[in-house]
């Protein structure tokens, strides 16, 4: 079992494992810092913890990390699997005879400081204004807690948080999850409801908060750790909260108010637009002695890894092995904002690979584009799989077109309701055409044994 239970040790397990850098240079938190991760994030470097920041008056001196879950060996670092078993892992965490209950503790990390009233000021937190065009600063790697109003489930996802004054936010709901659902019954009964959110957390709270999931992700958090996560109730909601939470803000969703919040760096690679969305109320800012702020860099690594590629690679595995047993493994790869899958195939007929890119179309909707190579191409480096793309595609016959489907209506090569044409490729090798022998390889070195004094 993994020896991860809050941020804090997360990231003490990265940097016994090379993947963290201490930015001790002093940056600025509009652009500059977001900047330097999407740098890190995209170059494969480690996650950053930045320590020392560009003058600004009022606002609390935290140090702020970002990029913990951004890549595949990190996120194995977080499941404490090996890379190659990451899908599998999440695989099994997501089948509901793995839930496991939270422990209610009667005091939480968070309670050592504790702002209340007209203590609360929403401005003196470190929220970074990541990208250029983004229209403020935004919490974007809170884990947002609710409870049905009804008496059922409890809830954790990722809303976006648009700082609008010093005790307000404008809190972005899309239509289909489960916080808008709840919004609405408490809204139908002219109430507020109350919500959390916990900011520099387990990163098996990140993930789980990342997925779509028929019971209580706080329970998918347990099944992930192993173990049920601490949680405390709250100080002004009546909710349970992570205990080992870095920053908790309690509030509460105002019935019928709505603000203009955005614009935003998004997934699919562009700005997100302007939105009407409901307004939340602040009651409480909470923090650990010495906090450390968490953000996800939008429209980047992270975030694709976790609204797309960690929730729903065990859902295409599991379609796409039904298709075919043959399937070893896939991958949606990050710099595809979630609109392709790579399937690894260890082919015995030649209609496999068109089979299982039908069944990736058809269980996810997001999957637009869905390549298929065989066992010798690492699915996880995209040199290697932009090899077998130009080695063994002929792009006159291994490639097909499923015009008039439906996609994702945030995908901007779709149209506004999502209908686009999807596509297949073939980039196994056998096709009964020239046999070229053996791939080139050479065994990896360690460089550090040849370079340098």
């Amino acid at each position: 079992m993994s020896g991860i239970h809050d941020l804090r040790s997360f990231i003490a397990t990265l940097e016994a494992a090379g993947q963290l850098a201490r930015i001790r240079r002093p940056v600025s938190r509009t652009h500059e810092l977001a900047d330097v991760a999407a740098a890190l994030e995209r170059s494969g470097g480690p996650a950053p913890l930045f320590s020392a920041f560009a003058p600004a008056a009022d606002v609390f001196d935290w140090p702020i990390f970002s990029s913990g879950l951004a890549h595949q060996t990190r996120v194995a670092l977080a499941l404490g699997c090996p890379p190659e078993a990451v899908t599998a892992a999440m695989g099994r965490a997501l089948d509901p005879a793995a839930a496991l209950p939270p422990r209610v503790v009667e005091r939480a990390e968070w309670q050592d400081n504790v702002l209340l009233g007209e203590a609360i000021d929403l401005r003196k937190l470190p929220i970074p204004i990541h990208a250029q065009n983004d229209g403020g600063p935004f919490i974007t790697a809170g884990v947002v807690i609710s409870h049905d109003p009804d008496g059922g489930r409890g809830n954790l996802s990722y809303n976006r948080l648009q700082v609008l004054g010093p005790r307000t936010f404008g809190c972005n709901i899309n239509e289909w999850r489960d916080l808008r659902r709840f919004l609405a019954k408490a809204e139908g009964h002219n109430q507020p409801l109350p919500v959390a959110v916990a900011i520099g957390v387990d990163p098996a709270l990140m993930i789980a908060a990342g997925c779509k999931y028929d019971g209580d992700e706080m329970e998918l958090a347990g099944a992930i750790r192993g173990q049920g996560i601490a949680v405390a109730r709250g100080v002004t909601v009546p909710l349970l909260i992570p205990a080992e939470a870095e920053i908790v803000i309690e509030g509460r969703l105002l019935p019928g108010a709505r603000a203009d919040e955005g614009p935003l760096a998004e997934f699919h690679g562009y700005y997100g637009e302007l939105w009407h969305s409901p307004v939340l109320e602040v009651t409480a800012v909470s923090f650990r002695h010495a906090p450390i702020f968490q953000t996800t860099i939008p429209g980047w690594t992270e975030h694709i890894y976790l609204g797309n590629v960690l929730p729903r690679e065990p859902l295409l595995l599991r379609f796409v092995r039904h298709a075919s047993p043959n399937v070893k493994a896939l991958h949606i790869p990050p710099y595809g904002n979630g609109f392709m899958v790579i399937i690894q195939l260890d082919k015995r007929n030649p209609g496999e690979p068109r089979n299982v890119a039908l069944a990736a179309f058809t269980a996810h909707v997001n999957i637009r584009i869905c390549l298929v190579v065989d066992p010798d191409v690492n699915i996880y480096d995209p040199a290697d799989v932009q090899w077998a793309m130009v080695s063994r595609v002929d792009w006159g016959r291994d490639v097909f077109m499923v015009p008039g489907a439906q996609g994702h209506e945030m995908d901007p090569a779709n149209d506004a309701r999502g209908i686009g044409t999807k596509l297949g490729i073939d980039a196994t090798f056998d096709k009964g055409r020239r046999e070229y022998g053996e791939r080139v390889r050479y065994h990896p070195v360690d460089l550090s044994q040849y370079l340098g004094s």
